[in-house]
């Protein structure tokens, strides 16, 4: 099969198009959209410039289509049926054994695999990351896997993640968790007042020193539920079942993921501004 000049242009016009949308659709900036796709910057201007009429090189284009997850054909233009290669599905889903923890090891490195993609993250009850040495050794002492000073590591090592600048985190939480933290009461009967008052101190402190980079929502856990989950920007996203991660790599779970993390956050009855001021009117609870 051979094409004509207009029939080139029509398939780089395309070819153009497509990758427009999916560079859009995974949030990354062109330089690191050309870095995940191991392409140099300036290339990836040239091949994005409306006067450039010449295809990259296949593999080029194939690094691109892995890092959008869609086929390599459609993006160049060659079938309207947007799908992700076969061999990317492969592993679409899949169970991550023995997280005796949600404070796992796995989740430090998704986080670093993940970097320049927006996180958003329903935890257990308060994110970990936000946790003093106190309330995680109070909430992990019977979880074995990990020593006390190592769960305080892992915890230090997402801290130090959220206050990278190019950080984008977003967690949400049911406003009922944070008030039955505040008294005491469920998982939290037996921690000391003190230390109560402490975590909602350092939780103020937190999230004024990160935001924007970390917006914290609270939602009405009466009228919405939602599995614990992080979503690592359109790359995984891992639900914590206990003891083990259902871990789904197809951007259609993914998609569907985020617009349930989405509809929490439209939910949300303190966000992140009120933060702080709620987490203040929650002391005199800690008696």
């Amino acid at each position: 099969m051979s094409f004509t000049s207009a029939d080139r242009a029509e398939l780089v016009r395309l070819f153009r198009e497509r990758l427009l949308a999916v560079m859009a659709r995974s949030g990354l900036n062109q330089s690191t959209f050309a870095g995940r796709a191991g392409i140099d910057r300036s290339t990836l201007s040239q091949i994005l410039s409306p006067t450039n009429d010449r295809l990259p090189r296949l593999e080029s284009v194939a690094a691109m289509a892995r890092l959008g997850q869609v086929s390599l054909d459609w993006l160049l233009g060659l079938r309207e049926a947007e799908e992700a290669e076969p061999r990317l599905l492969t592993d679409a889903l899949s169970f991550e054994r023995n997280a005796l923890s949600p404070v796992d090891e796995r989740l430090v490195g998704w986080l670093d695999e993940a970097a320049g993609y927006k996180i958003r993250h329903v935890p257990v009850n308060i994110p970990d990351v936000l946790k003093t040495e106190a309330v995680i050794d109070f909430e992990y002492e019977q979880f074995l896997a990990l020593s006390p000073q190592r769960r305080i590591e892992i915890t230090q090592s997402r801290l130090d993640y959220l206050r990278r600048p190019e950080t984008d985190m977003e967690a949400a939480t049911p406003a009922q968790v944070m008030e039955s933290f505040a008294r005491g009461e469920g998982r939290w009967r037996g921690l000391p007042a003190e230390a109560r008052r402490d975590q909602l101190d350092h939780l103020i402190a937190l999230c004024e020193e990160l935001y924007p980079r970390f917006r914290w929502f609270l939602f009405d856990g009466r009228a919405l539920y939602s599995a614990p989950v992080t979503i690592y920007g359109p790359i995984r996203a891992a639900i914590y079942i206990g003891q083990s991660f259902l871990v789904l790599q197809q951007r259609e779970h993914i998609r569907a993921l985020i617009g349930h993390f989405d509809q929490l956050l439209r939910a949300a009855a303190v966000g992140p501004r009120e933060m702080p001021d709620h987490l203040r009117s929650l002391r005199p609870l800690c008696l």
